[in-house]
């Protein structure tokens, strides 16, 4: 005796594209990464370190030649209360 199986035809269920969304994303992606590879690398290449222009303080302090420090002794004198 044989046994025969009618397995129904496949009905391709809804929101099964078979992988187009997936090639779609992965070639934006693909497209994102080599925008951002073109323009990117050669402004990083062309940054420099910071510059910030700023001015040295005008400060000028006037020392003379020689300065005098001889003093006279004079008596010590005790605290009051």
């Amino acid at each position: 005796m044989e046994n025969v199986v009618n397995n129904p035809a496949p009905v391709q269920e809804k929101g099964d594209e078979g992988g187009t969304g997936f090639l779609i994303g992965a070639l934006i992606l693909i497209i994102f990464v080599g925008v951002l590879l073109y323009f990117g690398i050669p402004a990083i290449k062309n940054m420099g370190p910071l510059q910030v222009n700023v001015p040295a303080p005008e400060v000028k302090v006037v020392v003379p030649d020689n300065v005098n420090v001889t003093t006279t002794p004079t008596a010590p004198t005790t605290p009051t209360e």
